[in-house]
C-alpha cells in the first residue's frame, strides 16, 4: 500500500503551492520588473558620469591643442591712447602767507575710437587631433582698415585738460599673444608702424601697441594686416563709430554668435561668407572716454557683452549627442521588458526575473557601445552599429525564451523601432519634446489596447521556464 503523507508534509505542500502561485502571479511579476528597472538605473547613471568624464578629457586635449597652438581669436580694436594732463589749482589759506595757489599735475588717458573701421578675415581651417580627440584651429589674415579723427572730442575736454597727440600710440587688444604669427601690413598716414607686444592698459592683458603721432585737425588714417592664427571661434569687438566686419573661411558648420547676428550670409560645402554693419547707435561702448576722470566711462564693464563673432562649430559632437541619447535610457528599460513581459503572457512560456535582468544590461550595454564606438567612426555609423547589433542580440534572446520566430520578430521590430525613434530624437532638438510625448502617448495606448481583455485579477503565468 502506498503510504499516505503526513499532516505536516500536506502543510507543506500547500504552503509550497501557494508560494508557487505567489510568485507565479501577474502582481509579483509586475513587482519584480519595476524592482528589475530601478535597479538597472544604477549602471545607467554610472555610464552618464563616464559620458561626463570623456567629454572632459576630450576638452582638455582640445585645450592642450589651443594651447600650443593659439587662443581662441578675439579682436579688440584698433583704439588710439593718448596722454593728457589735467592740472588743478588747490588753493589754501594761511594767517602768514594768506592765499596759496598750488599746481597739482594728474596724468589721464584719453581713448578714441576710429570713426571707421573694416575688418575682413579670410581663414583657412582645418581639425587638429591629439589622440581621438579633434578641435578646429584656423589660419589666415586679418585685415583692419579705416580712420580716425578729433573731431567728436574736440570741444568736449575741459580748459584744464591739455593732450599731447605726439605722444599717441595705436592699440589692438588680443585674446593671446599666440594669435598673431606675423606682421604683414603695418600703415599709419602713409608711414610704417612698429608694432611691439603690450596692450597698454586697454583692459587687456595681450595685445600689440605702437607709437602713431595723431593729427587732430585731420583725418588719420591706418591699414593693418596680420596673419593670424586661433581654434575654436573668432570674436570682433564693433568699436568704430561704423564697424563693418566680413569673415569668410573654407569651414562648412559656422555658429554665429554675441551680441550681433550677421546682416547676410552664405553657407556652402566649401565653406561660409559673413558679413555684419554695426553702427555705434547699436551698442553702449561710447565713441571716446577719458581714464581717471570723475564720473568716467569702465571700459572693462561692457566689452565682453558687445562682442560677436562665429564659432567653428563641429556639427556632430558626439559626446553631447551620448549625453542626449542615455536622457531616454528609461524608454530603453521599460520598453524591452514590457515587450518580454507580454511574449511571456500570450505565449504562456515563464520567463525568469534572471532574463529580465540580462535583457535590461544588454539595453544598458548599448550606451557603452555607442560612447566607445563613437569616438573612432562617425555618431551615425556607431548608433547604427550598436543599435543593429543590440536588436539582434535582443530578438535571438526572446527566440530562445519564447521558442518561435514569430513571437521573437515582436522583439525585434519594438527594439528596431525604439532604436528609429530615438536617432530621429536626436538629429532633431527642437523637435525633441514633440517627439517624445507622441512615442510616450502610443506607447501606453498600445499597452492599453493589448491589456484590454486581460483579467489582471486571475493572471497567473505557468509553464516551462
Amino acid at each position: 500500500m502506498q503510504e499516505q503523507p503526513s499532516a505536516n508534509e500536506q502543510a507543506e505542500d500547500q504552503q509550497q503551492e501557494k508560494s508557487r502561485g505567489f510568485t507565479s502571479s501577474g502582481g509579483f511579476k509586475i513587482a519584480m520588473l519595476i524592482i528589475l528597472i530601478l535597479i538597472l538605473l544604477i549602471p545607467v547613471v554610472m555610464i552618464a558620469a563616464l559620458i561626463d568624464e570623456r567629454s572632459y578629457r576630450a576638452a582638455e586635449a582640445e585645450d592642450s591643442i589651443m594651447e600650443a597652438w593659439g587662443s581662441q581669436l578675439a579682436v579688440y580694436g584698433p583704439v588710439i591712447r593718448i596722454p593728457v594732463i589735467e592740472r588743478e589749482e588747490i588753493r589754501t589759506k594761511t594767517e602768514k602767507e594768506g592765499e596759496k595757489i598750488e599746481i597739482v599735475l594728474h596724468e589721464k588717458t584719453l581713448w578714441i575710437t576710429p570713426k571707421e573701421v573694416k575688418i575682413q578675415a579670410d581663414l583657412s581651417a582645418q581639425k587638429k587631433w591629439r589622440g581621438i580627440f579633434s578641435v578646429a584651429l584656423f589660419s589666415g589674415e586679418l585685415a583692419l582698415t579705416g580712420s580716425f579723427t578729433f573731431e567728436r572730442v574736440d570741444g568736449e575736454l575741459k580748459h584744464n585738460q591739455t593732450p599731447y597727440p605726439e605722444q599717441a600710440e595705436i592699440i589692438l587688444g588680443l585674446a593671446g599673444q599666440k594669435g598673431v604669427r606675423r606682421i604683414i601690413t603695418a600703415d599709419w598716414n602713409g608711414s610704417e608702424l612698429f608694432f611691439k607686444p603690450g596692450s597698454r592698459d586697454f583692459s587687456f592683458a595681450s595685445g600689440i601697441n605702437a607709437s602713431s603721432p595723431f593729427s587732430t585737425s585731420g583725418i588719420n588714417t591706418f591699414d593693418i594686416r596680420l596673419a593670424v592664427q586661433g581654434g575654436k571661434s573668432l570674436r570682433v569687438l564693433p568699436i568704430g563709430e561704423t564697424t563693418e566686419a566680413r569673415v569668410l573661411s573654407d569651414w562648412p558648420s559656422p555658429s554665429y554668435q554675441g551680441g550681433f547676428l550677421p546682416a547676410a550670409h552664405t553657407l556652402s560645402e566649401n565653406g561660409f561668407d559673413a558679413a555684419w554693419e554695426i553702427s555705434y547707435l547699436s551698442r553702449s561702448i561710447p565713441l571716446f572716454w577719458l581714464n581717471g576722470a570723475k564720473g568716467g566711462y569702465d571700459i572693462k564693464m561692457d566689452l565682453q557683452r558687445e562682442v560677436f563673432g562665429v564659432d567653428f562649430f563641429k556639427p556632430l559632437d558626439h559626446y553631447a549627442l551620448n549625453e542626449r541619447a542615455i536622457k531616454y535610457a528609461i524608454l530603453f528599460l521599460v520598453i524591452p521588458v514590457l515587450t518580454l513581459f507580454f511574449l511571456e503572457i500570450f505565449s504562456r512560456k515563464s520567463i525568469h526575473p534572471a532574463q529580465y535582468l540580462l535583457s535590461g544590461l544588454a539595453n544598458v550595454i548599448f550606451y557603452l557601445l555607442l560612447l566607445s564606438i563613437s569616438e573612432h567612426l562617425s555618431f551615425s555609423l556607431a548608433y547604427l552599429l550598436a543599435a543593429g547589433a543590440l536588436t539582434i542580440m535582443m530578438a535571438l534572446y526572446a527566440r530562445a525564451l519564447v521558442e518561435t520566430w514569430a513571437r521573437s520578430a515582436y522583439m525585434a521590430l519594438v527594439m528596431a523601432l525604439l532604436y528609429l525613434i530615438l536617432y530621429l530624437t536626436l538629429n532633431a532638438e527642437d523637435w525633441a519634446l514633440l517627439i517624445g510625448s507622441l512615442v510616450a502617448f502610443v506607447i501606453c495606448g498600445a499597452v492599453m489596447f493589448l491589456t484590454r481583455k486581460l483579467d489582471w485579477n486571475s493572471l497567473n503565468i505557468k509553464g516551462k521556464s
